[in-house]
């Protein structure tokens, strides 16, 4: 088939989740706002959206090997374009979280056969150049959120931040139906046991999380914590004796592939939470609408689409090693960059800082995207994306919950959670107060990020090579 007209299949789903993730971010204080509700609820709209998509791409890419992933891709993208439809008529906030659940699940359909569809359809050796057409689809639909986000909830009303992703839904749903070939189903099985105990362990520590940075902790959030953490313990000892765990833990004896997958982690875990810590500056300190705040960002973005194929082919020729990992040290460059800002600093920081990031994210997504389906057996692909897409959007959910929790050390913490969404500006001496939770927050990242480097360059040499890599037991 042409493989030019898959490729835009899967950029077609790819910015249409993208889109999602930054244009909800930016309308969060006017959706508050409209839907007469607390910050403490509506950030759940950010919240729930990625918890299920956290624990769905576990399992769900296991569904494709089962049934074809083609039929998976395709209902994902239906489901997603239905879901953004009904978040878009939601009368209430209940109901628009319940519908970004919806949304959630079919994002999360998307994610976790994307790479392994990529895997299916290109050898080894050329994937990273398709990883890194795919990382342009996130890039720009990220970028298209943040100018859209702005211009859409300003000038025309929230709904349609949502409604936006319906015709775009139904051609894609078209195009990829159309385009897409349909994979060969595998023997598998579910870990419905493991998905529910990772669900629930999410769950409560996000619950509590989101809690102690609104209000404080009292109790009931000490106990939701300590059940979290408790029940991570029990998934580990789930995975361990389940014929058909979430991910094989013998997968791990692949030391490129566990390392490429934990450096995943590491690198959501530190670079989201940057994200959200720089909105706190330019919002809080700096007085800027969530527009002109997004729009600071937008070189980042902007040099993420353009460079991410180039980097891609990189990572064809010389292996992930070297691009993942100095992607990695450009984004603990940028943080580095972002540490000196002060209360009156010039916002060509900001700027200097974002273009940093975007070469790095533009090194290190496709590399080690590459890396990881490279290096996983064949009968594992739809099990390795989705594990892979889940240890991401984990790794989103602990960098809001850093970003807050560390920011908010040095000002009220529902003072910090109001600049974080938009609707508080600090004035005086509070602002001072405010910027030393800033760096420091700023310089967790920065040491988050760098044990993503560690990991990303420990593991090894990648050898591409059109053989299929195969588990020893």
């Amino acid at each position: 088939m042409d493989s030019s007209r898959l490729i835009i299949s899967l950029l077609l789903a790819v910015l249409m989740g993208a889109v999602d993730s930054t244009i909800v971010l930016l309308a969060l204080p006017t959706i508050t706002d409209k839907l007469n509700t607390q910050l403490s609820s509506s950030i759940w709209i950010i919240l729930i959206y990625l918890l299920v998509i956290a624990v769905g791409t576990t399992q769900l890419g296991r569904l494709g090997d089962i049934v074809a992933r083609k039929k998976i891709f395709i209902a994902g993208i239906a489901i997603f374009t239905v879901g953004s439809a009904l978040c878009g008529a939601s009368a209430d906030i209940a109901e628009l979280i319940s519908f970004r659940v919806i949304q959630g699940a079919g994002t999360a359909m998307i994610q976790s056969n994307s790479g392994a569809i990529i895997a299916d359809n290109f050898v080894p050796d050329k994937r990273g150049r398709i990883f890194g057409y795919t990382s342009v689809g996130y890039n720009a639909g990220a970028m298209l959120g943040i100018v859209l986000g702005g211009i859409i909830t300003t000038f025309i009303g929230w709904r349609y931040i949502f409604y936006i992703n319906v015709p775009i839904g139904i051609f894609a749903v078209y195009y990829g139906a159309k385009y897409i070939n349909r994979s060969t189903p595998v023997r598998n099985k579910l870990d419905i046991s493991g998905m529910a105990v990772l669900g629930s362990s999410l769950i409560s520590i996000s619950y509590a999380a989101v809690y102690i940075s609104s209000y404080g902790m009292n109790t009931l959030d000490i106990l939701l914590l300590g059940t979290g953490s408790i029940l991570i313990i029990v998934f580990v000892y789930i995975e361990r004796i389940v014929k058909k765990p979430l991910l094989p833990l013998k997968i791990f004896k692949i030391r490129v592939l566990s390392y490429s997958l934990l450096a995943s982690f590491f690198q959501s875990l530190g670079f989201l939470a940057v994200v959200f810590i720089i909105i706190m500056y330019l919002q809080g300190i700096r007085g800027l609408t969530p527009f002109d705040s997004a729009l600071l960002l937008f070189p980042g973005y902007l040099i993420g689409s353009m460079l991410g194929p180039y980097f891609g082919k990189l990572s064809d020729r010389i292996g992930a090693r070297i691009p993942a990992t100095v992607g990695l040290l450009m984004m603990a460059g940028a943080i580095l960059v972002y540490t000196t800002l002060t209360v009156n600093s010039s916002l060509y920081i900001i700027l200097l800082a974002s273009a940093i990031t975007g070469t790095g994210s533009s090194m290190f997504y496709p590399a080690n995207n590459s890396a990881v389906m490279a290096n996983s057996p064949k009968e594992l692909y739809g099990a390795t994306s989705g594990f892979l897409r889940a240890l991401a959007n984990i790794g989103m959910l602990g960098g809001f919950v850093i970003s807050i929790s560390i920011a908010s050390l040095s000002v009220p913490r529902s003072v910090a959670f109001e600049v974080f969404a938009g609707v508080g500006k600090l004035l005086g001496g509070v602002s001072a107060s405010f910027m030393v939770g800033i760096h420091y927050s700023l310089y967790v990242s920065m040491a988050i990020i760098m044990i993503g480097a560690f990991l990303s360059f420990s593991r090894g040499n990648d050898e591409r090579k059109t053989v299929e890599t195969t588990v020893k037991n």
